[in-house]
């Protein structure tokens, strides 16, 4: 047997297309259509779902205006009620036009208009500046670090996360945390995230690359929502088996099951299979099984002391005079901003800290939790107690990321 070497110029534009081929196989499963459902912003509103109305009219517009009228009002009782935990009934009564002030939208879940009947399942949406005075709600709600959600759906024999489009990807995109004590952190699917948050990604349990994907993302730690869909047949019944999972080694939170009588109404099963999860997340917050790894903590190395300049070194020491030590690190403080006067209560606070040397609002969420850049001279438990010696209760997020609340 005669081995036969391929001249050069036939070797190199091979291999070039071979290369082409996989930059463009790489390209192909980064970008597409098919990727990536940015998550709606549900910081500026409270949300009440399943508002059921049955309108008779004179015509079907004018059922279908009176139902809207009247899912306000329910929604505005359900709305106190859920605040206050209490019974709706015992709700204040408010007039058409102030409900008409504070509800900023209604969502509709699924409609039935006849000619003088209006049949439908609505969800009312409320500003929270104008609603949140009105329900009487102040001071700060418990939250939860910032957990990065990574949705896991099986069907059939396969599951996956973000490695395309699915329906338990949209309906977490979808889903309104608001009102949520779990702060979640819900990637859109899109660029890299296939990549690095698909459903390989959930049964590793090495630190070290969780790490650099938390850094990456802003989270302290990961919640699993896991969906577990069966479908009798094609358009018919479907079961969804929903398990609450937390933390790079997957512990298991709760699980319930749901039913669907056909393929329309499973994007309801999904939003109430949500709305339960989250209630089973509160629930083992409360219970402090929702707590930060101390494992996925990047613990930055200290900074070496600058060398002294050359003056310094060859000046004369005077007597009584002192010289300030310590390396500079910068730290992202995040703090709840519910109006533009706490933002600037908490920058003239924390810059009045002793060894801050700025700080500097860098993202500014009125009516929800701002970013704040803050440079200190010393390490992060000093910045601690120089916060805490200025009235605020400190919580380590994530390395050099912090939360202050009063």
């Amino acid at each position: 047997m005669k081995l036969v070497r391929p001249p050069l110029g036939l070797v190199i534009p091979a291999v070039a297309a071979l290369l082409l081929a996989g930059a463009g196989a790489l390209y192909a499963q980064l970008e597409g259509s098919e990727r990536g459902i940015p998550p709606i912003d549900s910081t500026s509103n409270f949300e009440i779902l399943g508002v059921d109305v049955d309108v008779s009219a004179e015509s079907g517009e004018r059922a279908r205006i009176e139902g809207w009228r009247r899912a306000q009002s329910i929604g505005w009782r359900m709305l106190w009620g859920r605040t206050h935990n209490r019974p709706f009934s015992e709700a204040p009564n408010l007039s058409d036009s102030v409900l008409n002030s504070i509800v900023s939208g209604i969502v509709i879940d699924n409609e039935q208009i006849g000619p003088n009947r209006y049949i439908a399942r609505l969800g009312v949406l409320f500003d929270r500046a104008r609603t949140g005075q009105m329900l009487g709600v102040s001071g700060d709600v418990q939250r939860s670090a910032p957990m990065l959600v990574i949705p896991v759906m099986t069907t059939g024999s396969s599951a996956y996360s973000f490695e395309f489009r699915n329906a338990w990807q949209r309906a977490w995109a979808h889903y309104r945390t608001n009102t949520s004590s779990i702060d979640y952190v819900r990637p859109s699917g899109s660029g890299i995230d296939p990549l690095v948050l698909n459903y390989a990604q959930t049964q590793r349990r090495g630190r070290g690359w969780w790490r650099m994907l938390l850094d990456q993302y802003g989270a302290a730690d990961i919640v699993v929502p896991e969906l577990d869909l069966h479908r009798l047949y094609p358009g018919g019944p479907a079961v969804g088996i929903f398990t609450a999972r937390y933390g790079p080694d997957n512990m298991f939170i709760g699980r319930f099951q749901l039913s669907a009588r056909n393929s329309a109404e499973i994007p309801a099963m999904l939003n109430e299979g949500i709305r339960r999860l989250d209630l089973l997340y509160a629930q083992a917050l409360q219970q402090g099984l929702l707590r930060p790894d101390p494992t996925l903590i990047i613990v930055q190395p200290p900074l070496p002391p600058p060398p002294p300049r050359e003056e310094e070194a060859t000046a004369p020491e005077e007597v009584g005079a002192q010289v300030v030590t310590g390396a500079t690190t910068s730290f992202s403080v995040q703090v709840s901003t519910p109006d533009a006067g706490a933002v600037q209560q908490a920058e003239v606070s924390v810059s009045r800290a002793t060894g801050v040397t700025s700080a500097i609002t860098t993202s500014l969420a009125l009516g929800g939790t701002s970013l704040m850049r803050v440079t200190f001279v010393g390490d992060s438990a000093a910045f601690q107690a120089a916060l805490q010696a200025q009235g605020w209760q400190v919580q380590v997020v994530n390395g050099t990321t912090l939360r202050i609340s009063r």
